[in-house]
């Protein structure tokens, strides 16, 4: 497996306040509905903060197709509140992030891990995992990309 290299984006999320949960009610007591939308989770509750990555995108280089690739994105909680991740959401089923479930501390780092497996996907590849925390704005986008050699194409070269 071949590894291309990190590109260095540094991405940091400022903290602001959440929507205001008093105009909310008012407009729920005027008749008005607030609908939330089920295939996004929830922003956790309590005071934003701030989450801080190294690099925000990875470029795994090229890969031939069936191998798996795994890649540690690190981050750093520069805020001043507990940062609570509530989910990590792959944009294809090929790829599977996993997070910390407890709250990082100001101060403290965490890793989210995202593994992609490169079977039955030939060419290049982009994939987009949306991270929702206690940020503000929340969702944050992780991307790991690269390219894969098909089966295909190895056997096209041996003729």
């Amino acid at each position: 497996m071949s590894c291309g290299s990190d590109q260095a984006t540094e991405s940091a999320v400022e903290a602001a306040p959440q929507a205001d949960p008093t105009a909310m009610a008012a407009n729920q007591a005027a008749g008005s509905q607030v609908v939330a939308d089920a295939a996004q989770p929830q922003v956790p509750a309590g005071p934003p903060t701030k989450m801080t990555f190294k690099y925000i995108e990875y470029d795994f280089g090229t890969v031939k197709d069936g191998e798996i690739v795994r890649h540690e994105y690190e981050f750093t909680n520069t805020g001043t509140e507990p940062l609570i991740i509530a989910d990590a959401k792959a944009s294809c089923g090929c790829t599977v992030p996993s997070w910390p479930k407890e709250p990082i501390q100001p101060g403290d780092k965490g890793k989210i891990k995202v593994e992609f497996d490169s079977k039955g996907k030939p060419g290049p590849q982009s994939k987009k995992v949306t991270i929702t925390a206690n940020t503000d704005p929340a969702p944050l986008y992780l991307t790991i990309k690269g390219n894969v050699e098909g089966k295909g194409a190895d056997v096209a070269k041996k003729q």
